[in-house]
């Protein structure tokens, strides 16, 4: 293989077969590539894109490049999960995992950390004491099994040429590439041996992409790679131009999360937990369609089974949710004229709460779970003066400059229609 000629190939714009992309990516996880040669490689991808097919083999050539969970002793549940392109408040896996198990599927889910301004579920299931989420592939299965549902990391050999790939399109500018992106996501959640998946595909000011056109050419990148390689996939694309639920960041979204499955809970969040679980059970198989889906997650949340999976799965993982999960001194942030909330830079909120510590600016950063932030406001609300906007969660770090985000983020003025909440559907 020259690797050089493969560089060239994509720089020109040609389709590199199925073969040169196992190639190159066999060769670059067991170092056999230079990272500046994967570098200019990546570059030329980013510059020049994928067909369907060059996604779907280098999607299955990270895939093998590691373990993946053997098959399940549960072999009459499907194996389904959910993956989100992140967002601000974004909680939906918490609630959702145990919901789906209740109704007679598996959930494998790896999860992953906040990235940018966005939220981690590995993160807010850290805040509650003693909660484990580092197991080997052998041991996630096996909790998978008894309680119906995991939510846990990737093991190290899981995937690792994704890991090695995408530390370095971090620091080389080729993380927006939606062949490269569609890869990382769809590599790992393959890895779980899925029967089914959906997406949950964000849109707006708090999310990685901006437009609805940028979220349809990714969605319709994963669900497209997802059926090419037998995997049962569809997409919604929903919108994160205010932040999914009242509040942002660790243990405040596990308390906002139970809230949720003991049946009640911020009404956008139970209608995002209800439409992804009745997709993922349309597709699984285990619902006829949609509405009968969707009566069915929403009986979960209902009749207390789900808050039940949930402690089940959260025992299984060493967490003890009887112990407190405190929050920290309150500081209100007041609206300083009269109007309505024209928009909210979902972004901003998203990074005030990383400024009071409830994310990492660099990856060596401890999380303080104690901090974060309630919105009290949502687009196309009326404001009157001193009315409170936000109440922060402040630990040990100032909470001047999150004030000054917060503050920044909601914008006032003659009003604004609020948004649906989901905008499209992909299959």
């Amino acid at each position: 293989m020259n690797v050089a000629q493969l560089i060239a190939k994509k720089r020109d714009g040609a389709e590199l077969s199925a073969d040169e992309i196992g190639g190159l990516i066999t060769a670059y996880a067991a170092d056999e590539v230079p990272d500046y040669q994967m570098a200019a490689w990546a570059m030329a991808v980013f510059l020049r894109g994928m067909s369907t097919a060059e996604t779907a083999a280098l999607t299955e050539a990270m895939l093998r490049s590691g373990e993946t969970f053997a098959s399940s002793a549960a072999a009459d549940r499907k194996n389904v999960d959910k993956h989100s392109s992140g967002g601000v408040g974004d909680k939906v896996s918490i609630p959702l995992a145990p919901a789906l198990a209740c109704c007679g599927v598996r959930v494998p889910m790896i999860s992953g950390r906040g990235l940018g301004a966005t939220g981690g579920t590995l993160d807010k299931l850290e805040a509650i004491p003693g909660f484990r989420i580092d197991y080997d592939s052998a041991a996630a299965q096996r909790i998978a099994d008894e309680v119906g549902c995991v939510i846990c990391s990737a093991s190290p050999k899981l995937v690792p040429a994704d890991r090695k790939l995408y530390a370095l399109r971090d620091v080389t500018g080729t993380v927006p590439s939606i062949p490269l992106i569609t890869a990382s996501i769809m590599s790992k959640k393959l890895a779980e041996g899925l029967d089914a998946l959906v997406l949950d595909v964000k849109c707006g000011s708090g999310a990685f992409m901006k437009t609805l056109d940028q979220a349809k050419e990714l969605a319709r990148s994963l669900v497209d790679t997802g059926k090419r390689m037998g995997v049962q996939t569809a997409a919604l694309i929903t919108q994160m131009n205010e932040p999914l639920g009242n509040l942002c960041g660790n243990a405040v979204e596990i308390d906002e999360s139970i809230d949720c499955l003991k049946g009640g809970g911020p009404t956008d969040l139970r209608e995002l937990v209800i439409a992804l679980g009745a997709e993922a059970l349309v597709l699984a198989g285990v619902s006829p369609n949609a509405h009968e889906g969707s009566k069915r997650i929403a009986a979960t949340l209902d009749d207390g089974s789900a808050m039940q999976r949930f402690e089940q799965m959260v025992h299984a993982q060493q967490g003890d949710l009887s112990k407190p999960r405190p929050r920290g001194r309150q500081v209100v942030i007041e609206a300083d004229r009269a109007g309505a909330v024209t928009s909210i830079d979902t972004e901003k909120l998203g990074y005030a709460v990383i400024e009071l510590g409830g994310g990492r600016r660099q990856k060596s950063d401890v999380i303080d779970p104690t901090v974060g932030l309630e919105i009290h406001v949502r687009l196309g609300d009326a404001i009157e003066v001193s009315q409170p906007l936000v109440t922060l969660f402040v630990g040990e770090r100032s909470e001047a400059s999150a004030a000054q985000l917060s503050r920044e983020a909601i914008a006032i003025g003659a009003g604004a229609p609020a948004s649906e909440l989901v905008l499209a559907r992909i299959d």
